[in-house]
Formats: C-alpha cells, sequence, structure tokens
C-alpha cells in the first residue's frame, strides 16, 4: 500500500524501560541495529499497527506498555535503488512513519524475539535513549534523529530518590554476590533474546541488509 507519492505507510516505536533506556534491537543476520518498525496494513490505524508489530517483533502486548507520545506528522526517508527489487522501481519511494514513544509497565522476560515465525531481531540490549546513528543504516539515519529529538521532551522524569535507594540495594547485592558467584550468574535471558554487550564492535564493512531482502519494506 503505497501513497500517491510512492511512500509506504509505517510505523517505528520507540520502546522504553523504567530508566529510560531504550530497547535497540540488532536485525538478523546483519550488523545492523535498529528500534521497531513496521508497514501499517490496509485497514489499519497507526496505532493498531503499533501494537501488532509491537507482538510480532518484540513479543509484547498492549498490557505491558503505556503509550507515552507519539510523532505529530509523517517523518519520511527514501530507500536507495539498490535496496529495492526492480519491478518496484519507479513507484515505490521510501517509508513515511509515525513513531510511538512507549514505556514498558511489564518485565524484561515478557519480551520475545521469537513471538512469530519471522523473527527480525536476534539479539537486544538497553540501551541510552541516544543511540549510536552510525550502527543504523544510512538511510534511516535522518528519519531516526528526528523521530529521538521530537519525542525527547516528553521522557518520563526520572524518580531520584527511588533511584538512590535501588543502588543502595544493588550494592548491598553485590556484597552478598561478588561477580560470578551468585545470583547475577544465573540470570536467563528472555525467549529467544540475547544481549551483546558492544553493538558498536561489529565490523563496519558487513552488509546492512541479508541478501534476500533487497526491498527493504519494514
Amino acid at each position: 500500500m503505497l501513497d500517491r507519492d510512492g511512500f509506504r505507510p509505517n510505523v517505528g516505536i520507540i520502546l522504553l524501560n523504567q530508566r529510560n533506556q531504550v530497547f535497540w534491537g540488532k536485525r538478523i543476520r546483519t550488523h545492523s541495529w535498529q528500534f521497531p518498525q513496521g508497514g501499517i496494513d490496509r485497514g489499519e490505524s497507526p496505532e493498531q499497527a503499533m501494537f501488532r508489530e509491537l507482538h510480532e517483533e518484540v513479543g509484547l502486548h498492549p498490557e505491558h506498555v503505556r503509550i507515552v507520545a507519539r510523532t505529530r506528522d509523517w517523518l519520511r526517508y527514501e530507500v536507495p535503488d539498490r535496496f529495492i527489487r526492480r519491478d518496484a522501481r519507479g513507484h515505490y519511494k521510501g517509508q513515511k512513519q509515525i513513531w510511538y514513544l512507549l514505556q514498558l509497565v511489564g518485565h524484561d522476560w515478557d519480551l520475545n524475539l521469537r513471538a512469530t515465525d519471522h523473527p527480525e531481531f536476534d539479539a537486544w540490549r538497553w540501551h541510552d535513549y541516544w543511540v549510536p546513528l552510525d550502527v543504523v543504516v544510512e538511510f534511516k539515519r535522518g528519519v531516526y534523529e528526528m523521530a529521538l529529538t521530537e519525542l525527547a521532551r516528553y521522557l518520563p522524569r526520572q524518580d531520584f530518590r527511588n533511584r538512590f535507594l535501588r543502588s543502595n540495594v544493588r550494592a548491598r547485592e553485590f556484597e552478598r554476590y561478588p561477580s560470578g558467584s551468585g545470583s547475577e550468574s544465573n540470570f536467563e535471558l528472555p525467549p529467544g533474546a540475547s544481549f551483546d554487550p558492544d553493538p558498536n564492535g561489529t565490523p563496519a564493512n558487513d552488509p546492512p541488509f541479508p541478501p534476500d531482502s533487497v526491498l527493504a519494506p519494514r
């Protein structure tokens, strides 16, 4: 479904945890990282598409999140011809997106990268809000910057008093369980998920998409 200018309607999702860190997913079989996103089907509203994509890509349901804000208008990016199938060139131009800022009210273990038979990500981590755009495929970087900038004003205010109390609890837990000897060594990842401690440590010359995804419809 394209508009008259050749842009496919799409939604993007910035998912926050309680520390205002964002979900950062590694595209399956690649070294590029991105936020969840996906197309709006015919007859869907942007919000309906957002909740569908949220479940398909990270396994969450509406009760797991709270909508904080959304962009006021469509944000657009063009897809280079080399990523577009030959039969789509000339009429498919790129994506126009409504971006949603969500806060996770569930738990990390509610996340599931294998909620469908066609996963988008094979690794994920929580990252500071201002993610490193150099690990995002180049033609999406501008729209990421626009979405992050517009939605930054709606970031929930942090409760520094509670965070201080939590940090004291963590300090006491560390005294009880030194690294590698206690509870942290028994931590289990959510189903189908994994953490990459350094997404910037991947080779810069790897292709941004697997060879079979030349349309780049997501």
